[in-house]
C-alpha cells in the first residue's frame, strides 16, 4: 500500500469512495442531509483540498485522510478494502506529520468509534449537533 496527495483528477474516485463509505457507515443520516453533504464534499472539499490518498496494490484508491494540522477532518475507506489496513496507514501517516491527532467522531458511526478507540484515540468531548448544526452528535477525540 502506498500513500500519496490527491490530484485534481482523483475528485470522482474519492467522491465515490466517500459515498460508498458514508452509505456503510452512516445509516443514521437522512437522505436529504446525505445529498447535501455529498455536494459539500465532491463540489467544495475534494476539489479545493489536498488529501492524502491510500492506493491499493494495483494502485487504485481505496481510502483518503484529510488533515488540518493535527485534526483529521475526514477519514474515508472503500468499504471493499475495510479491514486491509488503509485506515491504520493513513492515521500512521497522518501522525507521522502532525504528532497526535485528533478527530471529531459522528457519536452514532459505531464502526468508527471502535475504530478510533482501538488506535488509541480516547473522548474529549462532546457536541450534540455535528459542525452544520445537524442533530448528529459528535465526539471529539484525541490520541493519547
Amino acid at each position: 500500500m502506498r500513500i500519496r496527495l490527491s490530484t485534481p483528477s482523483d475528485t470522482a474516485v474519492l467522491a465515490d469512495i466517500w459515498r460508498a463509505s458514508v452509505r456503510a457507515t452512516h445509516d443514521f443520516l437522512l437522505d436529504a442531509d446525505f445529498r447535501e453533504i455529498d455536494t459539500l464534499v465532491s463540489e467544495h472539499y475534494l476539489p479545493a483540498t489536498r488529501v492524502w490518498v491510500a492506493l491499493d496494490a494495483a494502485g487504485r484508491a481505496c481510502g483518503f485522510l484529510g488533515l488540518s494540522g493535527a485534526h483529521v477532518d475526514a477519514l474515508f475507506i472503500d468499504p471493499a478494502s475495510r479491514g486491509q489496513g488503509a485506515g491504520r496507514r493513513l492515521l500512521a501517516h497522518a501522525e507521522s506529520i502532525a504528532g497526535r491527532l485528533t478527530v471529531d467522531v459522528n457519536e452514532q458511526n459505531l464502526q468508527a468509534l471502535g475504530f478510533y478507540r482501538h488506535m488509541g484515540f480516547a473522548a474529549t468531548g462532546r457536541s450534540p449537533t455535528d459542525d452544520a448544526g445537524r442533530p448528529y452528535p459528535l465526539l471529539h477525540m484525541r490520541q493519547e
